[in-house]
């Protein structure tokens, strides 16, 4: 079952983003297994993310990796709403 999860802007810059996203990749995860979609947005100063992953288990596992770096950069983000999906168009 494929899901969507939404971070909703809350304690993390578009700066701290960009230095989450090249310390995933730094550790080979900046095209995790199993996430289909990844979105940014927001206003500079507090952004959000959108991910749509093909499990749940995935987005699990990713978490164990993607966490640690949050915390290290001193980001701060809001509990993710998971939603199943019901329908992507591309």
């Amino acid at each position: 079952m494929s899901v969507t999860v939404i971070f909703k802007p809350y304690g993390t810059s578009a700066e701290q983003y960009d230095e989450i996203i090249r310390r995933l990749d730094e550790a080979g995860f900046g095209a995790p297994t199993g996430r289909t979609f990844h979105t940014c947005w927001g206003d500079p100063s507090a952004v959000g993310v959108v991910d749509v992953w093909e499990s749940l288990a995935d987005f699990e596992a990713f978490g164990q990796v993607l966490m640690p770096i949050i915390q290290d950069v001193g980001a701060q983000v809001a509990e993710p709403e998971i939603h199943e999906t019901y329908n992507i168009l591309t």
